[in-house]
């Protein structure tokens, strides 16, 4: 098969709430082995079900990736800098990772959830004040990258003195902004470098270019399972991501893991299935890549369900990864 340049750079996604940090780290290196532009890795402190049964701390994943891997990008998706992490504390993280992925780390940040951000009791802020806390934190953030001493920046929403983030990679590292509506695909054109969504939605990507996000690149995820067959592709779909069948704000609202496993408790095989992608078939897979592509997006994430990383990464090294031509990022 002849490479395709129309198709969007692909990356893997290091599903952090399924997998421990070991495999993690190693399912990093097999991903550049294999051929992926990039990964992404989530930053959550709960999984979102106790079946997924993992959550280890990512800025601690990624300093491990670094050393394992030589060229592949690597970024969150996604840090929500907001509320149980100050974003100044965030800047200095971020910079480090940066520092060890000089060139090719970059910081996906979005407004999260209150599963994982209200841990230290923290009340949970509407919408409409979440994208204004993630504004001022990128805001900041961008200050504490100059390497200038922050005397004071007294926000609506955080405080600062005489802070200075010393360890910084030579070129500040882009940032990413996730938005699932309208405002925040807004927000995203206006802040970021970059647009993250979960959906191949044209009328979000072309908000985000409205709003400031021309020629920046816009990443989408594509959930997937490939399994055995297509049956037990869906099973384990089902089994792992009952979440995805939901629908609404109810997947930021929800405190703990049992709260989504009783969401998720009407939720049917056939419609986690709707949203995955549970086929081993390339042709398939290059089709809903395209969709992505149609909609605007040059950059896809896919994220395999379940414990079989392994078979996901051999199907796109022997049939979708030879077929894609680099592309700028």
């Amino acid at each position: 098969m002849s490479a395709d340049p129309s198709l969007p750079r692909v990356g893997l996604h290091l599903s952090a709430e399924e997998h421990p940090p070991d495999f993690l780290v190693a399912t990093a290196r097999r991903a550049e082995e294999a051929g992926f532009a990039f990964l992404t890795i989530s930053d959550h402190f709960h999984p979102w079900t106790r079946r997924q049964g993992q959550s280890p701390f990512v800025w601690a994943v990624i300093g491990a990736i670094a050393q394992v891997t030589e060229h592949i990008e690597v970024g969150t998706a996604v840090t929500c800098p907001t509320v149980r992490t100050h974003p100044a504390i965030v800047a200095q993280a971020a910079a480090t990772a940066a520092a060890m992925l000089p060139d090719r780390f970059f910081f996906g940040v979005g407004t999260g959830e209150r599963l994982n951000e209200c841990v230290l009791g923290d009340p949970w802020p509407s919408a409409p004040v979440r994208r204004e806390m993630l504004e001022e934190a990128v805001e900041l953030i961008r200050e504490l990258w100059t390497g200038e001493m922050v005397r004071t920046h007294d926000g609506r929403h955080y405080t600062v003195d005489d802070a200075r983030v010393f360890t910084r990679p030579a070129t500040p590292p882009p940032i990413v902004v996730s938005g699932l509506g309208p405002r925040s695909a807004e927000m995203a054109g206006r802040i970021g470098d970059g647009y993250m969504h979960v959906r191949p939605e044209a009328d979000l990507v072309e908000a985000f270019r409205r709003a400031g996000g021309d020629r920046k690149p816009c990443y989408g995820k594509l959930n997937v399972c490939v399994a055995a067959d297509e049956a037990q592709a869906r099973r384990i779909a089902y089994e792992m991501w009952p979440t995805t069948g939901l629908r609404g704000e109810i997947g930021q609202q929800l405190a703990t893991p049992e709260h989504y496993e009783q969401a998720t408790a009407p939720v049917r095989e056939e419609d986690v299935a709707r949203g995955t992608l549970c086929s081993a078939d390339p042709e398939q897979h290059l089709v809903a890549l395209n969709r992505f592509r149609d909609a605007g997006f040059d950059h896809v994430y896919v994220h395999q369900f379940g414990r079989d990383q392994e078979r996901l990464i051999a199907l796109y090294e022997k049939h979708i990864l030879p077929q894609l031509t680099a592309a700028p990022a």
